[in-house]
């Protein structure tokens, strides 16, 4: 009974996630009340619930405090430098304009939010690849590689969501996936490059006057040598091409300001005379959290008290830092703490322990050891077609409960896990990715054409890389 009440529940969550009828924390807290009171929980559900929120607070805290922290970098300028260097750096290289996409997308997904990663990076950028001719759908496969391989973060939700799953600490998933998550963007540089020399094969000889006014590009096309490729630069009206002015991708620039672009307000957050103070705080912030001196919950506390104090002296204003960030923080943060729900009873009814045994069984003894491999190629797919909470709280407990049976560990489980991130971000199920297409003026079939192939050659490369490592058992 207590396997068929826990596969049904897994079942029944999944599909209220997938199907939309239902918000994660909705889910994550009525369906596993459903099921526990069903399994005879009875008022010790309570109890149950408790030592679930006990166990997710830490996580809870570290995304909270990530969040504010990343946020009043971004508010008061730290990454502005980051992106002029790029644009100098780049010049009028097709090649060098996609490489440093990447680089760019990269460096500002360290704070965790793919929306801001997206918006920060076309905002930049994207008039840019107007102007030169290149496609913007070569923009959308670079950034959201790159993004999608920073996602294993701490911070950035599945490293938390799966050492919140399964009870570890996230520093014990990420750190040791830290040379796996280096090959990977090596892997998307090498992409992008070749992206970016495709196009300027493509492009031949381009002749064209443009003006471009804050992240909008006013633009006359007047000859390009070369051909149009499927979702690149053609003749005017082209499929996905950039042609007169107008486009959709024109379209896209012009939108940046109401997605959430520049505001008038940004320069009176900036903090020019402590930019070093800044700057050295983030980076002895990323320092200490590989060395693992300090809880990850901790860490972020601190330094976002110091960021706040540092930077908004004035108490109304540092209130307003944080209510500016407020939306990602309760959604988040909620999530985490209604996951205790899930997890409570999944673990005190004994539906864990009970599919666990099931599952060992239905499994060939032969593949047991292989778990850690199997969950690492699962987690492509799975979380392309599910959200990441269906996943981290619904699928990876029952598979690390029966990889245990063979030795595997839940912190091995977690690091195989994570690895199908870069696969996962470009699916429609996150709402990231379909704003990345719609700033760009691109149609995700075209994003889709070109990327997933190449991610999911990223996540196998870091899978592999775990195994070679040492910290995924083959």
């Amino acid at each position: 009974m207590l396997v068929a009440l826990g596969l049904s529940m897994v079942v029944v969550f999944m599909a209220l996630i997938m199907t939309k009828r239902a918000t994660p924390v909705v889910a994550l807290i009525a369906v596993p009340v459903v099921f526990g009171l069903s399994a005879g929980a009875g008022t010790g559900i309570g109890t149950m619930i408790t030592g679930g929120i006990k166990d997710l607070a830490p996580t809870a805290a570290m995304l909270f405090f990530a969040i504010v922290f990343f946020g009043i970098m971004i508010d008061v300028g730290l990454f502005d430098p980051i992106v002029k260097i790029v644009l100098r750096m780049v010049g009028e290289d097709p090649a060098k304009l996609v490489v440093g996409t990447a680089v760019l997308a990269a460096i500002v997904s360290l704070d965790g939010d793919g929306s801001t990663t997206f918006i920060i990076t076309t905002s930049a950028l994207l008039p840019l690849y107007l102007r030169l001719g290149v496609s913007p759908v070569v923009l959308t496969v670079a950034a959201g590689l790159a993004n999608g391989t920073m996602n294993i973060v701490p911070w950035g939700g599945p490293t938390a969501r799966a050492a919140a799953a399964l009870h570890i600490s996230p520093s014990d998933v990420f750190v040791p996936m830290i040379p796996a998550l280096i090959a990977g963007l090596l892997v998307v540089f090498a992409f992008s490059w070749h992206l970016g020399r495709m196009e300027r094969r493509r492009i031949g000889t381009l002749v064209l006057h443009e003006r471009v006014l804050h992240g909008a590009s006013d633009r006359t096309l007047i000859g390009v040598g070369g051909s149009a490729s499927d979702g690149g630069t053609g003749a005017p009206g082209s499929d996905g091409g950039t042609g007169a002015a107008g486009s959709d991708a024109g379209a896209g620039a012009s939108a940046l300001t109401a997605a959430g672009g520049p505001h008038d307000d940004a320069d009176d957050r900036r903090r020019p005379l402590i930019y070093w103070f800044n700057a050295v705080l983030t980076v002895a912030l990323l320092v200490v959290l590989v060395l693992d001196v300090l809880p990850i919950p901790v860490l972020f506390m601190i330094t976002a008290a110091i960021a706040l104090i540092a930077n908004f002296p004035a108490v109304a204003d540092q209130q307003a830092a944080i209510t500016r960030h407020s939306s990602s923080i309760v959604s988040v943060v909620g999530m985490v703490l209604a996951a205790a729900v899930l997890t409570g009873v999944f673990t005190g009814t004994g539906m864990v322990e009970a599919v666990a045994t099931w599952l060992t069984h239905a499994i060939p003894e032969s593949m047991g050891p292989h778990l850690g491999v199997v969950t690492g190629v699962l987690s492509m797919p799975f979380t392309f077609l599910m959200s990441n909470d269906a996943f981290y709280f619904g699928v990876l407990p029952v598979l690390s409960e029966t990889a245990g049976q063979y030795g595997v560990s839940a912190a091995e489980m977690a690091r195989a896990s994570i690895t199908g991130q870069p696969f996962h971000m470009q699916s429609p199920l996150v709402p990231a990715i379909l704003l990345l297409v719609s700033l760009a003026g691109v149609s995700l079939a075209d994003h889709h054409r070109k990327v997933l192939w190449r991610a999911a050659a990223v996540s196998l490369v870091m899978l592999a890389v775990g195994i070679v490592v040492g910290q995924i058992p083959f």
